[in-house]
């Protein structure tokens, strides 16, 4: 009575269908979330520039404004194409972004309020971010 089936070790094939079932249900699963992940990548990618753009664009225009010997910048009437690589002319895989830069005088300041919106192909909302710049005497160049 030694050789019965409650002494028997190992896996039974039943046991075996079902891990490689799990197996696959998980593989499956995983597989499925790669499309999401890929233009999760993209976005962040394109944010991610987009956001390097609109910081040299702020400063830039903020340095021209704050040295009072400088005529202020004026706003741009159509958007400016930026490209990513920095480059005047597209590189190969490069995106174009479109800058439109906004700056108003406040009445009765000396202040200039500069406003940039950044835009990439298939967002139109894009990213955007203002700044309150005076002109300094101690920036006279």
């Amino acid at each position: 009575m030694s050789n019965t089936l409650s002494t028997k070790k190992g896996m039974t094939m039943i046991e075996v269908c079902i891990a490689l079932f799990l197996l696959g249900v998980g593989i499956l699963a995983l597989i499925s979330l790669q499309p999401s992940a890929w233009r999760l990548s993209g976005k962040s990618d394109f944010l991610g520039r987009a956001s390097g753009i609109l910081v040299a664009q702020i400063q830039n225009t903020e340095a021209k404004i704050v040295n009072p010997n400088n005529n202020t910048p004026l706003s741009d009437t159509d958007p400016i194409p930026v490209f990513a690589s920095g480059q005047t002319q597209a590189q190969h895989g490069d995106v174009e972004f479109q800058v439109k830069r906004t700056i108003t005088a406040i009445p009765s300041t000396n202040l200039y309020r500069v406003n940039v919106v950044v835009t990439w192909p298939g967002n139109t909302t894009g990213i955007r971010e203002s700044m309150i710049v005076a002109p300094q005497q101690s920036f006279n160049q």
